[in-house]
């Protein structure tokens, strides 16, 4: 068995544990740093929308030896808007320039040819009006808030409100980070970057549930099982799906991967580039966010549950009385004065400094409870 398939045993078996719950306030930490630069990115150099959004043309060029900023200098002078220009893999390039209505575009692929040394008939062209890219942009935001609504509903009933959120923040990281990425890159948003966006909020949710699917198992045992917080037993779910995760991304981003920067960087795909950063980057955040950041949300916003904080009082009182060495029955915490014994306004952080205390008081209960069966049968 390989290493991680043997630490991924050992995680499931609760052998070993990774604290991703207790050292929640560095994953926020880091979260908020990455949204502040994503957010910077968007907010400075915003995203570069695309002719299929802003309207324009698209000229295509023969197989020619005329470099990508010459295109770009000659489009720019005969348009008088932004151009943009790429290399496709048969040496012909692209020829973007937004903003264009027929007329000009007309106008601008005459002088445009004459320029680069070309007949008129040799520039293929391609005019995209801008309703159609209004209407791509409403359908898509459309497309977006129903499935969000979608997902909030579904989590609320298969877990509870909380996961919801939590839910919802992880896909709301993953959407800036991805964004701010594209604005940071100052690459070309294009109908492929929101088919990419969009596959990757299903892929980031599926993760996320998955992990929630774990953590709902282990902690319905609630006032049950009082040898873990919830904050320990949400993060031993989690620790049991750590590995699973991490392998399934790994296989996904190897070809998206393969994808963006062989395919889009050697053989000069514009559409395979669109999709595959967006893939890329989101596949990253999404497994980043369904791993660092949905279960401690949970964890913080499971603080305000009643039930949640008496169990939580109850494992600590347990385990105040066996690190003083005193009797500790079974249902010794289940009892009012138990749940009380202790306060704490932040019992998780206490509770997973103390996993050897609990562990001595149980073997003391247990080899306590052994003495007074003996003296039973005598």
């Amino acid at each position: 068995m390989s290493r991680l398939g043997e630490l991924g045993g050992k995680l499931n078996r609760g052998e070993v544990a990774i604290e991703f719950v207790k050292r929640r306030k560095i994953w926020y930490l880091i979260t908020a740093v990455m949204l502040v630069i994503s957010l910077g990115g968007l907010l400075g150099k915003g995203l570069y929308m695309g002719v299929e959004f802003q309207g324009g043309a698209v000229f295509t060029t023969p197989p020619t030896s005329i470099s990508v900023e010459e295109a770009r200098t000659e489009a720019q002078q005969s348009s008088g808007s932004d151009a943009r220009v790429q290399r496709l893999g048969n040496d012909s390039l692209r020829i973007t320039v937004t903003g264009l209505d027929s007329e000009t575009s007309n106008k601008t692929r005459e002088a445009l040819a004459g320029k680069l040394g070309l007949e008129t008939e040799q520039l293929d062209a391609e005019l995209v009006g801008p309703s159609w890219g209004e209407q791509m942009t409403s359908k898509a935001l459309t497309g977006m808030v129903i499935f969000l609504v979608l997902v909030t509903v579904y989590l609320s009933i298969a877990f509870e409100w909380r996961m919801a959120l939590a839910a919802l923040l992880a896909l709301l990281h993953d959407l800036l980070i991805t964004v701010g990425v594209y604005a940071l890159v100052g690459f070309e948003v294009t109908p492929g970057t929101v088919v990419g966006v969009l596959t990757i909020l299903g892929y980031s949710l599926y993760d996320t549930v998955v992990v929630f699917d774990k953590v709902n198992e282990n902690t319905s045992r609630l006032g049950k099982d009082t040898r873990f917080t919830f904050a320990e037993l949400a993060n031993r779910g989690l620790n049991a799906t750590v590995v699973r995760s991490v392998n399934t991304s790994i296989v996904a981003l190897l070809p998206v991967g393969a994808l963006l920067f062989i395919g889009a960087g050697l053989l000069g795909g514009g559409m395979l580039k669109d999709i595959a950063l967006s893939l890329f980057i989101g596949l990253a955040a999404g497994t980043y966010s369904s791993i660092m950041i949905a279960t401690p949300l949970v964890v913080d916003l499971k603080k305000t549950d009643s039930a949640a904080k008496a169990h939580d009082r109850r494992v600590l009182a347990k385990r105040a009385k066996a690190a003083k060495g005193e009797d500790v029955d079974q249902d010794d915490s289940e009892e009012p004065g138990g749940a009380t014994a202790v306060s704490d306004d932040d019992p998780d952080d206490d509770a997973e400094e103390a996993p050897a205390a609990a562990g001595a008081g149980g073997r003391a209960g247990r080899a306590q409870g052994r003495g007074r069966a003996a003296g039973r049968r005598r």
